[in-house]
């Protein structure tokens, strides 16, 4: 490194914690790349321009800013999306129509990226204690809602305990129950929070961003009736809601931050996908926000449309059973995932979309995958071996129950015809939604109950409940029935560790446990994939189905 080079690092390494110092010890001696170094330095709080500096006095050059948008502000812009299934209610929304609502004026803590990076938006910093038991969060100052009054701690705390109030029926309860209980936000001052949870976790921030769709601060006096006001500190305000039918915001002319481009934003609902197509073909709307694979091949010889395609960890689980019935065999769960065709999953039922799964939810596009673990592909041979030696060579009997839902269908259609290959005779059992996921509980639902069942799961840009809440022996949707001391340790591991490279040890474990027991199939990882006329530009989706449009522009 040049002389100059490591006086710009000593400079930089003043200051910094020990694992801070870690990490870019990690970054320096080549055990982590930049894309890790990036992500896990966000993380721990350090802002983007200070890791950029440290990645160029390291010598691997200036992060790229992101590009600016083309055009002139003013403009109305216009969504076609999924209508809401229920009343916009910040503590209970779970619906990709529902919090794509939310955050039109509501905002979080902080924001997880595309690249799955943590950028502030409320919180201006953050750091932890050394076992990750206290996360202490700083302000921003000068944040009004749009109702009047600045936000500050007493509010933050206010949003948080709502959320972790098992009697407020909250939907973020599956990211906070055994993490965050009322009572664990905590004012310092009007400016700071102090986080104190049940137990350690190295990637907290993930769980107060835009990651935690429910997550948007509110007003302390908060009563409950949002859709009258949609009270928030964003970039837009509420213009009308209309339910079943669509929604405006217009521009936030107090807002805290660069005021939005756009002068208006208008969102029209839709119960189906074809509609929206034909509404971004005709001009009558301009971003198509969620736009299914299979659904793609119409527009894709349209001159006027641009696709949008975005990594991310949304998947389907297959989960087997293995409490009881033929699954209860690691050698006949691992037959049935030899027996999926993986790359033309991907090809044919994504249209490209996607990428390959290898049987964990530790997908491609998180930094702690570890590339080495052997992606396992289609070997009907070394089935048909497996179900012999498992006593099953007459063949296993067995009904696959999913729902209506996207390419659902057409994957269990799939997975019935391969497992004929190797002696599958699968029986299909589809249902609608409301029935397949019943009350969500052990004992009165099709999903958890079922012996062989397949699951969507939206993207989370960490996996922690994914591991936990689908896996581990207490998981409260392991419907899978897995039990595993070894991979609870890993799993506690994971999630605990502020150690990036520790991270990446127990993920490795991780993979490899479940290649060998395989209680889920991970077929695949869909690409989240967004349409736009070509004329707009500067809109930023999520892989979570949320869509920032305060530097979004219109060409004329």
């Amino acid at each position: 490194m040049a002389r100059n080079h490591q006086q710009w690092l000593d400079a930089f390494r003043r200051g910094r914690s020990e694992m801070e110092n870690h990490l870019i010890d990690g970054l320096v001696d080549g055990r982590i790349g930049r894309r890790e170094f990036l992500r896990q330095g966000s993380l721990l709080g350090l802002s983007l321009p200070l890791l950029g500096g440290i990645g160029a006095a390291a010598g691997l050059g200036v992060m790229p800013s992101p590009a600016a948008a083309q055009g002139a502000p003013g403009a109305t812009i216009r969504v076609a999306c999924y209508v809401p299934k229920a009343a916009i209610d910040p503590v209970k929304t779970g619906d990709g129509g529902g919090f794509l609502m939310l955050q039109q004026t509501g905002e979080f803590l902080c924001f997880d990226g595309p690249d799955l990076v943590l950028q502030p938006m409320l919180a201006e910093s953050w750091s932890a204690n050394d076992d990750a038991t206290v996360w202490t969060f700083k302000l921003r100052k000068g944040v009004k809602f749009h109702s009047g009054g600045e936000m500050t701690a007493d509010d933050v705390v206010a949003s948080m305990d709502r959320l972790a109030d098992p009697e407020n029926g909250s939907n973020a309860l599956s990211v906070f129950r055994g993490l965050l209980q009322k009572g664990g936000t905590r004012k310092v001052d009007d400016y700071t929070v102090a986080f104190h949870l049940d137990q350690p976790n190295g990637s907290f921030p993930y769980m107060v961003s835009s990651d935690n769709y429910n997550a948007i601060i509110l007003p302390a006096a908060y009563d409950g009736n949002y859709e009258s006001s949609f009270d928030g500190t964003g970039p837009f305000k509420l213009d009308s809601y209309r339910p079943r039918v669509g929604a405006s915001f217009v521009r936030n002319e107090d807002y805290w931050g660069e005021k939005a481009l756009p002068a208006r934003t208008e969102f029209t609902f839709f119960t189906d996908i074809q509609p929206q197509i034909i509404a971004l073909q005709s001009g009558e709307v301009d971003i198509l926000n969620l736009l299914p694979q299979f659904a793609s091949v119409g527009l894709q010889n349209n001159p006027d449309v641009a696709f949008h395609s975005m990594r991310s960890s949304s998947h389907r689980q297959v989960h087997m059973r293995c409490d009881t019935g033929p699954f209860q065999d690691p050698r006949v769960r691992r037959a049935m995932a030899l027996c999926l065709d993986r790359d033309q999953l991907v090809a044919g039922l994504l249209k490209g979309f996607g990428e390959p799964g290898n049987d964990s939810p530790i997908a491609p596009a998180y930094p702690t995958v570890d590339t080495s673990v052997p992606q396992r592909q289609k070997n009907i041979a070394e089935a048909r071996a497996l179900l012999e030696a498992a006593g099953h060579a007459g063949g296993v009997y067995t009904t696959l129950t999913t729902h209506q839902y996207l390419e659902m269908p057409a994957y269990a259609q799939l997975i019935q015809s391969w497992g004929r290959e190797a002696g599958f005779n699968i029986d299909l059992n589809v249902l609608d939604s409301a029935a397949y996921y019943g009350d969500a509980v052990f004992g009165k639902s099709n999903w958890l109950d079922s012996e062989f069942g397949i699951t969507e799961y939206s993207h989370r840009g960490v996996p922690n409940v994914f591991l936990s809440a689908s896996l581990t022996s207490e998981g409260s949707w392991n419907a899978a029935h897995f039990r595993n001391a070894d991979y609870d340790r890993a799993v506690k591991t994971y999630i605990e560790t502020l150690d990036l490279e520790e991270r990446k040890v127990a993920a490795s474990r991780i993979q490899t446990l479940l290649l060998e027991e395989t209680p889920i199939i991970f077929g695949y990882f869909t690409s989240y994939l967004q349409a736009t006329r070509k004329s707009v530009t500067g809109a930023q989706p999520t892989a979570m189905s949320q869509l920032f449009l305060s530097r979004a522009a219109k060409a004329a």
